[in-house]
C-alpha cells in the first residue's frame, strides 16, 4: 500500500472536530479502513486525514456509526473495551499509543522495547527507570494461549509499557453527528480531532529531524475498533479496522503499520 501523504497545512486546523473546519479541505483523505486480519472493507466506513505545521501533527478521523455509544469517562480507562479510534506512532525502539472514544475520553501508553532498555542510551535516563514508574511488561495482544500469554509472539520479545506517560500539549476534540447512547434513532457517525505537538515526538525521533523534512516517512497505526452485539451477545474479539491490514489480530506490530509520508508543500484546493 502506498504511503498516506501528510501535507503541510496552509491554514491551522482548529482542533474542534467541527465538520466545516476549512483546513481539512487541504488534506488527503485516506482509503476506507479494512479489516485488520483479512483486509476486507470494514463494515462501517472509516477514514483519516493528516496535516502538519511547525507546531503539530494533526489527525482527523471520520467514523460511520449508526448507534454512537460511549460510557467510559475516566482518563486512561481501558477505552479499547468500547468503540474507539486509535493512533500509534513508531519510534524504532519505542512507540506511542493513543485511543479515544466518542465521549472524548483519552487513553495513552508509551512503550519501550526491553532490548532497547538493555542497551542504555537515551533509555538509561532516570525518566525511564521502570522501578520508579508505573511500567508493566507487555507482550502483544494476538495470542493469549498458555504458551504465549506472558511473552507474546513478536520476535523482538517484550516491551515495557509506561502507563503514566502523557503526550505534552496534546489537544483533542469530538463532534457527534447523532445522539450519544440513544439507540432509538439512527446516527451518521462522529469526528475525532487531535493535535500532537512536535515536542512529544522528540523521544520517538530515533535520529530523525523534528519536525520532519519533505519526504520523510514515519510508521503509524491508524485504526478503529467497534464494540458490537449480535443476538444479544457481544462480538469477540471486537471488529478491528485499520488503514493497512496486519494479517493477524495484533495491533502492536510496528512493522505492519501504515507509512505516512510528510510533504512540505500544501495541497491546495
Amino acid at each position: 500500500m502506498p504511503p498516506l501523504n501528510c501535507h503541510r497545512a496552509p491554514i491551522r486546523p482548529l482542533v474542534t472536530a467541527h465538520p466545516a473546519d476549512p483546513a481539512w479541505q487541504h488534506a488527503v483523505e485516506s482509503d476506507r479502513f479494512v479489516d485488520m486480519v483479512t483486509g476486507n472493507p470494514g463494515w462501517f466506513d472509516t477514514r483519516v486525514r493528516l496535516l502538519w505545521d511547525d507546531d503539530n501533527l494533526y489527525a482527523r478521523f471520520w467514523s460511520e456509526e449508526p448507534f454512537i455509544e460511549a460510557h467510559l469517562i475516566e482518563r486512561d480507562a481501558l477505552i479499547f473495551n468500547e468503540s474507539d479510534i486509535e493512533l500509534f506512532v513508531d519510534g524504532g525502539d519505542s512507540y506511542y499509543e493513543f485511543e479515544m472514544n466518542a465521549r472524548g475520553t483519552v487513553y495513552e501508553v508509551f512503550f519501550v522495547w526491553q532490548d532497547a532498555l538493555a542497551r542504555g542510551g537515551q533509555w538509561s535516563a532516570p525518566e525511564w527507570d521502570v522501578r520508579n514508574r508505573r511500567a508493566v511488561t507487555f507482550g502483544g495482544n494476538e495470542d493469549r494461549t498458555a504458551e504465549y500469554f506472558w511473552r507474546g509472539t513478536h520476535p523482538r520479545g517484550l516491551r515495557w509499557a509506561y502507563l503514566d506517560w502523557d503526550w505534552p500539549g496534546l489537544r483533542t476534540a469530538v463532534h457527534l453527528d447523532g445522539t450519544l447512547n440513544e439507540n432509538s434513532d439512527v446516527d451518521r457517525g462522529w469526528i475525532a480531532d487531535l493535535a500532537l505537538p512536535w515536542a512529544g515526538f522528540a523521544v520517538l525521533a530515533n535520529g530523525r529531524p523534528i519536525p520532519p523534512t519533505d519526504g520523510d516517512v514515519w510508521r503509524m497505526f491508524l485504526a478503529r475498533f467497534e464494540r458490537m452485539t449480535a443476538g444479544g451477545k457481544e462480538i469477540q474479539p471486537h471488529p478491528a479496522w485499520c488503514l493497512s491490514p496486519h494479517g493477524i489480530y495484533d495491533t502492536h506490530m510496528p512493522e505492519k503499520w501504515s507509512e505516512v509520508r510528510f510533504v512540505s508543500t500544501p495541497r491546495l484546493r
